[in-house]
């Protein structure tokens, strides 16, 4: 659930940890429509007989599809500041895929607070650590450093 920022306290909120998400189930089906939208149709994202022979073990998500999973997680985390009515996404200073998501396994989010800025009034430059956990797994699907901007009357 979103939380909101008083504008007077955005310092206490550096180095904030977010609640992590919930859980999310990824399916084939969601793998297969990511890979028409995106005309990356690899044989180890959908097809599970040829991915099955891989070192992979079967079908994988795509890299980019667990990244596109950030805008659906960031609504379970999200601070936002108090009089927002916008938000954008301004990118990444770092991407990393670190482990594959196996088709069936189940994400979550994790997310810190790096710098909050208010770069001209009413305009708020947010960096967040993200951290794609893979439940079960010893290491994370991705870590990135992500950036948004709040604007709020």
């Amino acid at each position: 659930m979103p939380q909101m920022i008083n504008k007077s306290e955005i310092g206490n909120y550096i180095g904030h940890v977010c609640e992590p998400t919930p859980w999310f189930e990824v399916t084939q089906e969601q793998v297969n429509e990511f890979a028409e939208c995106t005309i990356d149709r690899q044989f180890i994202h959908i097809d599970p007989v040829a991915a099955a022979k891989t070192p992979f073990g079967g079908t994988i998500a795509h890299g980019f599809l667990t990244l596109s999973m950030l805008s659906y997680f960031s609504e379970s985390y999200n601070l936002l500041i108090e009089g927002i009515y916008m938000g954008v996404n301004k990118g990444f200073d770092k991407v990393r895929f670190v482990a594959p998501v196996r088709v069936g396994s189940k994400i979550r989010c994790h997310a810190t607070v790096m710098e909050i800025t208010e770069k001209r009034p009413g305009q708020y430059d947010f960096k967040m650590n993200i951290t794609v956990e893979i439940e079960g797994g010893d290491k994370p699907a991705l870590v990135a450093e992500w950036l948004s901007v709040q604007m709020a009357n």
